[in-house]
């Protein structure tokens, strides 16, 4: 397994992190609708209370959990267990 949908997840986290990161996203938009930690977050504490870069490690990591099981899937697809 090459794991190209892990990496390519695991950018696209670190992509929307750096993005935040530098105060380009206006009212913290893009990161509120695409950050899965930040969800929960939202639904069970206050978000104020929350750190950023724990918020950071967390999406990057949700992303790259993502991509590895796209992988597992594509993986499993293209070679199914023989019987």
């Amino acid at each position: 397994m090459r794991l190209r949908a892990t990496w390519a997840a695991v950018l696209i986290g670190a992509a929307l992190c750096l993005f935040n990161a530098t105060g380009r996203d206006p009212h913290n938009l893009f990161f509120f609708m695409f950050s899965i930690p930040v969800w929960f977050a939202a639904m069970f504490t206050d978000i104020h209370k929350v750190s950023v870069e724990w918020m950071y490690v967390l999406t990057i990591l949700a992303y790259a959990g993502l991509g590895f099981l796209i992988d597992l899937g594509v993986a499993r697809l293209r070679y199914p267990p023989k019987q």
